[in-house]
């Protein structure tokens, strides 16, 4: 971008026009959650059923290449950050090339990643000089045995060893997720917000969802106003602004504290109003809401040799975006929806 307007200045003409992508609220949508595998070197409970996925064969996940169109029409039509999820995305081969291709992209502003820190110790060098600007970890226990029970196998140091490797590599900054789980994780709110104190983290507590039907899902989970009341009786919190192209979290800084700890609150207040987001799956499907139960197939498009109906199935997906979730505290059972598949 920049230097598409120096060129401009150069020849004398006015700057372009940045294209402004608005949904039938008026929303602007600007942020691509782009799943590139629906698979994962953990089980966590929240996300896939103790069994694992169904393995999809290579030939139904999208090539990079069409990845890479989809990205491009995204940002064509007024997408300037984009997210790359999973599954995990570092388990997939040539990962780090392709987040490079995606990072040259014009007019993309921010490219981050979401992982479970498992592969980051070798990966985090690569991803950073990849033109990955942040990255946000999932981190649900700070006890081994709770992680371990949580993720069905997962290890806490290796997961700990990413997370400071990738600190060194330097990204602009790491985020670190946890989804409270009410007489599971929940006796450790307090420590995961000291990881603040001394660190420029931003540790984001994700209020548990019922994402696998699970019955009696809604005494696990703890509303984002407990959580603060309960840091608020330890600490002394102090309001922050959010900023431009910032996700669903409300940010407070523990006074004197060089990071952030934020409340993510999709069940007790859900921040649709604010939603700025559309999904694309690893398969092709584009999802205009997590819990939405509509979605577009892009193949169909991808095998035309141009991108204007690509271009339009994505316009078509922001067209669609519900006003809100049906997603309450007070929701029966509701369909299953393995995250994985989806990209969280």
């Amino acid at each position: 971008m920049i230097l598409s307007t120096v060129r401009q200045k150069i020849i004398g003409l006015p700057p372009a026009t940045p294209t402004v992508l608005l949904d039938p609220q008026g929303r602007h949508i600007n942020y691509l959650r782009l799943s590139v595998t629906d698979r994962c070197n953990l089980r966590c409970r929240y996300c896939m059923p103790a069994q694992g996925m169904a393995k999809v064969g290579h030939d139904e996940i999208l090539n990079y290449e069409d990845l890479l169109r989809i990205a491009r029409a995204a940002v064509a039509i007024g997408v300037e950050k984009i997210r790359v999820t999973g599954g995990e995305p570092l388990v997939r081969r040539g990962i780090v090339d392709f987040l490079r291709q995606l990072a040259s992209i014009p007019g993309l502003q921010r490219l981050v990643l979401t992982t479970n820190g498992m592969l980051l110790t070798e990966m985090a060098d690569h991803l950073r000089a990849a033109g990955v600007e942040s990255v946000n970890i999932s981190l649900d226990s700070l006890k081994p045995e709770t992680f371990a029970l949580i993720t069905r196998g997962g290890n806490l140091r290796q997961v700990l060893a990413g997370i400071a490797a990738a600190e060194s590599a330097g990204f602009r900054s790491i985020k670190i997720n946890v989804v409270v789980m009410r007489g599971v994780n929940d006796g450790e709110l307090e420590d995961f917000a000291a990881l603040t104190l001394n660190r420029p983290w931003r540790v984001r507590f994700i209020e548990y969802m019922p994402t696998l039907s699970e019955p009696g899902w809604a005494v696990k989970g703890m509303p984002g106003s407990e959580i603060l009341e309960r840091l608020s009786r330890r600490f002394t919190m102090v309001g922050v602004a959010s900023e431009n192209l910032a996700g669903p979290a409300r940010y407070q800084r523990i006074a004197g504290a060089a990071g952030l700890v934020g409340v993510i609150t999709p069940v007790s207040c859900h921040f649709c109003s604010e939603c700025n987001r559309i999904r694309v799956t690893s398969r092709g499907s584009s999802k205009s809401c997590l819990f939405g139960r509509r979605s577009i197939d892009l193949r169909p498009m991808l095998a035309e040799s141009d991108d204007v109906r690509l271009r339009e199935g994505l316009r078509r997906t922001v067209a669609e975006k519900p006003d809100r979730h049906q997603l309450s505290a007070g929701s029966g059972v509701l369909e299953q929806i393995a995250m994985a598949g989806i990209g969280g």
